[in-house]
């Protein structure tokens, strides 16, 4: 599931003329784009969405919002690593290495 999360902008700076921030989800940190709100500065509240942050939101709806998602799981679901208990990788058939093996 992809959601559209609210965090607290903690950091901005820019990449290759992109502005990016670092954003806090309730605990966890990640960058992303502002190119869609170049007007966010340090302490707003922003949605982010695959990356990207798409809207303010203040400060009681942002909070609200995460407690919610906390308390449904969601947002260990969305920011969760897939591989970090080996999710995922046991249903991946093993690798070939060889030629002989890819049918060649």
């Amino acid at each position: 599931m992809c959601l559209a999360v609210p965090g607290k902008v903690v950091q901005l700076w820019e990449r290759d003329g992109t502005l990016m921030a670092d954003v806090d989800f309730g605990g966890v940190r990640k960058q992303v784009c502002l190119q869609y709100l170049p007007e966010v500065v340090v302490g707003d509240y922003v949605i982010v969405h695959v990356g990207f942050a798409i809207q303010h939101l203040d400060e009681k709806s942002a909070l609200e919002t995460l407690a919610a998602f906390q308390e449904l799981g969601l947002l260990e679901e969305e920011f969760a690593d897939p591989f970090a208990d080996g999710g995922g990788a046991q249903d991946l058939p093993p690798p070939r290495t060889t030629t002989e093996e890819m049918g060649s």
